[in-house]
């Protein structure tokens, strides 16, 4: 039982000081998304995402890259637009730029495997947009997008993350602004609440697979191929592995870290990234929100884009001399260790971000009785019954509410 017992400590232990690595990016990170979602009007750029050209394309691109990395609320989002008329090109552009093309996970993937990989992500998260444009009508028929349409506008309304927005000030009154920095605070508290999940997840499943010797990943992917099936065998492995670990979001990045230590290939550690929109949670949300005829569709799509696109950056990085080819990082490289030296000096930092954004929303937020989400007490929709008012993040909320008050009022104390 000792040994056992010393095995759980030592990935408990793996787990945490890979977090301790990264804590001051993914607080920065987090930070810097929340402020781009606060400040940047979406309303304009979601009147334009009806058609599926290069314009509104790009538009969902821009307006994926501005929100949450939380691969849940991408695909929330996009059925949102979609309903609401976006097409099935712009609602998957949104969904990928969302979860390949935001800070945090760029600045998590620099501290832990280097900034090749980030610049992968960033690049590859184009090509992911533009081969599905391009593919698309190969899996997805305007008929059958029609028919999800109509299914997607009978399925109802879920939570979504909203931006709260600081509409009429200019960027130097934000700065200023109390209110303004409130907005920010409550997406990035909202952000951690539908992530941190995700996050601890992701964590611990690195620090305890990373207990495994590379003999595991060997028995994984093919190790001593010549370079071409190699990598063409890592693509496919990559996004199964993805798809079977049920990590989505910026938790799979550690993860893929180990797995980079491990010895597999840039191409298969950039398929699995790419693949967190077809992990099987969100596969039997797309069946819920589409119909399965069109979910599987649109998993098979993303599957063969995430393999080919993979395929693109590893080519491209290659003939660019940008894959990294010197020693690998070692379990001790990527779990880290504590001491005295500029990443404690950054986490210290990073904590007292976080800590000021967190108080302010305790001290400005009221919570949402449908959704537990927190919201700016001066922003919050209100519904007043008698002696009491209650503030709502939304319009939905605030309808899921009215409809039955009691029994949120019960579920709320409880």
């Amino acid at each position: 039982m000792g040994g056992v017992f010393d095995t759980i400590w030592d990935g408990i232990q793996q787990s945490l000081l890979m977090a301790y690595e990264v804590w001051w990016a993914l607080v920065l990170g987090f930070a810097i998304s929340a402020m781009v979602q606060a400040w940047v009007p979406r309303a304009r750029i979601e009147s334009a995402l009806s058609g599926s050209g290069p314009r509104p394309v790009a538009l969902a691109t821009g307006l994926g890259a501005a929100s949450s990395s939380c691969s849940y609320a991408a695909i929330a989002i996009a059925k949102s637009l979609f309903q609401k008329g976006a097409s099935a090109a712009t609602a998957l552009a949104f969904q990928f730029a969302s979860t390949n093309l935001v800070w945090e996970l760029g600045l998590v993937l620099w501290v832990l495997i280097g900034w090749q990989f980030t610049l992968a992500e960033f690049v590859g998260g184009i090509v992911l947009v533009v081969l599905m444009s391009l593919m698309l009508r190969l899996f997805v028929s305007p008929r059958l997008e029609k028919r999800a349409r109509e299914h997607a506008q009978r399925v109802t309304a879920e939570h979504q993350h909203h931006a709260a927005g600081s509409e009429g000030m200019s960027w130097r009154e934000r700065l200023r602004s109390e209110a303004a920095w409130s907005d920010v605070a409550h997406n990035f508290r909202g952000d951690w609440q539908m992530l941190w999940k995700e996050i601890t997840i992701g964590f611990f499943l690195a620090g305890f697979i990373g207990l495994a010797g590379n003999g595991f990943f060997n028995s994984l992917f093919i190790q001593d191929a010549p370079g071409v099936p190699r990598t063409l065998e890592n693509v496919v492995v990559g996004p199964i592995i993805a798809v079977l670990s049920f990590v989505c979001s910026i938790g799979n990045v550690p993860l893929a870290a180990v797995l980079w230590s491990g010895g597999i290939s840039f191409g298969g550690v950039v398929a699995f990234l790419f693949a967190d929109l077809i992990v099987l949670p969100i596969i039997a949300a797309y069946r819920k929100y589409y119909g399965w005829r069109f979910a599987w569709r649109i998993t098979a799509l993303m599957f063969v884009t995430t393999v080919l696109a993979a395929l693109v950056v590893d080519g491209l990085f290659g003939g660019l001399g940008l894959i990294p080819s010197g020693a690998r990082p070692s379990r001790a490289d990527i779990f880290g260790s504590v001491e005295l030296d500029y990443k404690l000096v950054l986490n210290l930092v990073g904590l007292a971000i976080f800590a000021a954004l967190f108080s302010l929303t305790i001290r400005r937020g009221v919570t949402d009785p449908v959704c537990g989400m927190k919201v700016d007490r001066a922003r919050a929709v209100r519904a007043g019954l008698p002696g009491t008012t209650h503030f709502f993040c939304s319009e939905d909320c605030r309808q899921a509410f009215e409809a039955e008050p009691e029994r949120m009022q019960r579920a709320s104390v409880g």
